[in-house]
């Protein structure tokens, strides 16, 4: 039946070629925006996964930087312990040259009274950002020796919890202004053996041989600084490697950072991204369904005027 009130096939060809116009915005989005799902209206599951994944993602950015901070903490550190290992090094090849009698001791002290100050200076110079591992006031107010770096997020359910790697600095120290706890240049040692000793009567950092003789107890003195001096690089190797090891974590946990920053990026790909490939052969059918739409709605609508036809 031809009727003029309802044409239905107009209606058919309208409701194609919405759907049509439809489908087509969307695939114009994905190909403009590259992604399928790109607001929660697209698919609510896959967008909040998206997301937290993404502010997970943007956290282990900010650790990959304290990660750096932390890495440049040690070598600042390290670079100050080693040296400062060294020159007590020369300080005790002076103590040994000064056992031989007969020397002016005065002079070789002049040479040591240097490099103490060297030791002093280095150690208050290894800063960074306000901290210093190596010479430090252990009674001052929030000092603690266990510095902490942060080195990843863990997400437990809902839960997000921060990691960190300690590394405990109470060990290395070279200065220690308290007067309660020393540090390894400037703690009492003991005369005989050169081991840390509170009752001890003389400090790296202050070893004096100017006034030292050839006699048989000012001989066992210098022989105790000496071994003070032997004990000391000892100790100043295990804080170097302390701070060794702790570098070496913090290289493996960048690398493993970056590793897992990567794979979540890659996940919220596999979620949201759009298939380019697939998109640009859909937008091609369907701009030559919109075009095929267009003309069957043309000819639905003309077919009402065929029936003038009838009346003349």
């Amino acid at each position: 039946m031809a009727s003029i009130n309802t044409n239905v096939a107009a209606m058919t060809a309208l409701r194609a070629l919405t759907s049509t116009n439809s489908a087509l915005t969307q695939t114009q989005s994905r190909i403009s925006t590259g992604m399928r799902v790109n607001t929660a209206a697209d698919n609510a599951a896959y967008w909040s996964i998206a997301t937290t994944l993404r502010s997970d993602s943007s956290s282990l950015s900010t650790v990959q930087d304290a990660l750096g901070l932390g890495a440049a903490f040690v070598d600042v550190a390290y670079t100050a312990m080693d040296e400062a290992k060294n020159i007590v090094s020369k300080i005790k090849d002076k103590l040994v040259a000064a056992a031989q009698p007969g020397l002016d001791r005065g002079k070789i002290q002049t040479e040591i009274t240097e490099l103490q100050s060297q030791l002093k200076g280095m150690a208050d110079a290894a800063t960074l950002q306000g901290q210093n591992w190596l010479s430090v006031d252990s009674s001052a107010a929030g000092y603690n020796a266990t510095k902490k770096v942060v080195s990843s997020i863990a997400r437990t359910g809902g839960s997000i919890s921060v990691q960190s790697i300690s590394i405990n600095t109470g060990s290395m120290k070279l200065f220690d202004s308290s007067a309660a706890a020393k540090g390894i240049l400037d703690t009492n040692r003991n005369a005989t053996t050169g081991a840390v000793d509170a009752a001890g009567t003389f400090t790296i950092a202050a070893i004096n041989i100017s006034a030292l003789t050839d006699s048989t107890a000012d001989l066992a003195t210098l022989d105790g600084y000496i071994k003070g001096a032997d004990r000391a690089i000892t100790e100043m190797a295990a804080g170097a490697t302390t701070l060794g090891a702790a570098k070496a974590r913090i290289e493996i946990q960048q690398s493993f950072v970056s590793s897992l920053k990567n794979s979540i990026e890659s996940g919220i790909s596999q979620l949201v991204d759009a298939d380019m490939n697939a998109e640009s052969t859909r937008l091609q059918a369907l701009q030559v369904k919109q075009q095929l739409g267009i003309q069957a709605l043309s000819i639905a609508n003309s077919s009402s005027q065929s029936i003038l036809s009838l009346f003349r």
